[in-house]
């Protein structure tokens, strides 16, 4: 009984042990997840406070292509807009430019639980789609806003004075800006497909009749209803089509020269471990391991005391 309760009271110290290690290890990713977030939190306030002395001058860029392309002054239908807006503007802004360091961080928090060649697939897919999440939004502005605005001010009725509340000018523009940013990520999602095997370059290719269809109904959902800017959003998302397919067919074939050479090195170890093996064979024998070794003394006494108890045997 008191070998039983011991095992079992070793058992249980065991399984108390392993869920405390368990316990202490989801604890201490807890704890790094907070800080991660603190520090993003803390980089958006710090890029905020720095910011909102320059609201006046930030909002007054964001208007720019209305007030230029456009007609008429805008106007502030709510009481606290003045304030909320270049305040949320601001804001918006500040996350906007943080988000190279806030993926950063994200990426930090999760590169520990991937492998090797993740990592080395996931870290260039984040520089390149902060990029391009960037480049949609400079399209935007500097592309989309003055064809659309001007296009809206000349197809104003004659006798209509054009002015835009600028709240609804906000809201107008982050939807423009979102659309872009996230229609500029089509190369990434294209070359992820490739990636993970669920398409190729070739079926991607054949698809591209129905992506076009597809890429003018998105653009009617996300722009504003005029075809400006829903062929504005569409052409660019062909074409940043095409290049994914592009880029998809370099990533398979570097990624078959990578598994060709690493084949190759394997079978070129395994010829000369072979070859070293034979050879030393050739010249003695393989020493017994550990584990031989101590089985042999093993016999070697029980023989020994086999052959002593023979020897009492007969002289009783």
């Amino acid at each position: 009984m008191g070998i039983f309760a011991s095992k079992n009271k070793t058992a249980g110290d065991a399984s108390v042990d392993d869920s405390g290690g368990a316990e202490m290890g989801l604890l201490s990713h807890l704890i790094e997840l907070r800080d991660r977030l603190l520090r993003m939190l803390l980089a958006v306030g710090i890029l905020f406070l720095c910011l909102f002395p320059f609201a006046d001058k930030i909002w007054t860029a964001l208007a720019r292509p209305l007030l230029k392309y456009g007609a008429g002054d805008m106007i502030a239908i709510d009481v606290a807009s003045p304030f909320l807006i270049p305040f949320k503007v601001c804001l918006m802004l500040s996350i906007v430019l943080a988000a190279p360091f806030l993926l950063y961080q994200i990426w930090a928090f999760v590169a520990p639980g991937l492998y090797a060649h993740e990592k080395r697939l996931v870290s260039p897919l984040l520089i390149s789609s902060t990029l391009l999440f960037y480049l949609g939004i400079a399209f935007a502005y500097f592309v989309v806003f003055p064809l659309v605005f001007a296009f809206f001010n000349n197809v104003a009725p004659e006798g209509v004075t054009v002015s835009t509340d600028i709240g609804r000018y906000l809201d107008f523009i982050l939807t423009i800006f979102l659309a872009f940013g996230i229609a500029f990520e089509v190369p990434i999602a294209t070359i992820l497909l490739v990636a993970v095997g669920a398409m190729t370059p070739e079926s991607l290719a054949k698809k591209r009749p129905y992506f076009i269809v597809a890429a003018f109904v998105v653009g009617m959902f996300l722009t504003p209803p005029d075809i400006i800017s829903q062929t504005l959003l569409a052409l660019p998302m062909w074409l940043l089509f095409e290049v994914g397919i592009f880029f998809s067919r370099i990533f398979l074939k570097r990624k078959q020269e990578f598994a060709e050479a690493s084949e190759a090195r394997y079978q070129k170890n395994a010829e000369s471990g072979s070859a070293s093996t034979g050879s030393e064979n050739s010249i003695k024998p393989e020493p017994a391991t550990d584990d031989e070794a101590m089985e042999d003394a093993g016999l070697e006494s029980e023989i020994e005391k086999l052959d002593q108890k023979d020897a009492d045997d007969k002289k009783d």
